[in-house]
């Protein structure tokens, strides 16, 4: 909390003063600045550093980079076309119009990979298919707080990026089915149907198959 009042007061209101016209966003201490040419960002850059210097501060020498948000309406070439930011990665990803009927190209964010992978492990930890002598409400009311939380958070932006983690999901819970049933045990085939048909039936059952996709 020390450290964001001193940046808010040490960088934010710097900003503002210095750079009326210039938007910024800042979380902790990662911050992303929108310049209208490479020109500007280039010199808000150089001053930013000096600023922080100023304070005590240094600028991180991997993460500080100039980005171009490339999409369909901008066609230079440069060599950052994207960067992360809250857990999001920001690049040139296909969108639809309105009537879902034309593709273009827009800068949108979409979880980061590395989020997905640190949830992957996260889900791989519960041992769920261990847990033999659990009902699948009992998996359920254990795991839906944390894929709730995930979810509500990036599927803010581009959903369906989430689905490698669902679908990780159900490949847990159907090792499960196969090791707590014996007419499932041989048949992976036969587990997964089974899966569909309970959420099917129960569509809210975990909190990630409220989210559209093939089980």
């Amino acid at each position: 909390m020390i450290a964001n009042v001193f940046l808010h007061y040490g960088f934010d209101m710097w900003m503002v003063r210095e750079y009326p016209t210039v938007w910024f966003e800042r979380f902790a201490d990662d911050v992303v600045v929108h310049c209208v040419t490479e020109r500007q960002a280039r010199m808000v850059q150089d001053a930013i550093g000096r600023r922080l210097a100023e304070i005590g501060l240094l600028m991180h020498p991997d993460k500080t980079r100039i980005v171009y948000c490339k999409d369909s309406q901008r066609r230079l070439e440069f060599t950052q076309v994207s960067f992360t930011f809250c857990g999001y990665l920001f690049r040139p990803r296909k969108a639809f119009n309105k009537r879902r009927k034309e593709i273009f190209m827009s800068f949108l964010p979409a979880v980061a990979p590395g989020k997905l992978t640190d949830m992957s492990r996260k889900a791989k930890a519960w041992r769920l298919h261990r847990r033999t002598t659990s009902t699948l409400e009992d998996l359920a009311e254990d795991v839906n707080p944390a894929l709730r939380g995930w979810l509500n958070y990036f599927t803010v932006f581009y959903p369906s990026a989430v689905i490698p983690i669902c679908r990780r999901m159900d490949r847990h819970l159907v090792r499960w089915a196969m090791r707590k049933y014996k007419r499932l045990e041989r048949s992976q085939m036969k587990a997964r149907a089974c899966l569909r048909r309970v959420r099917e039936r129960s569509p809210r059952l975990f909190a990630h198959w409220t989210l559209r996709y093939t089980t």
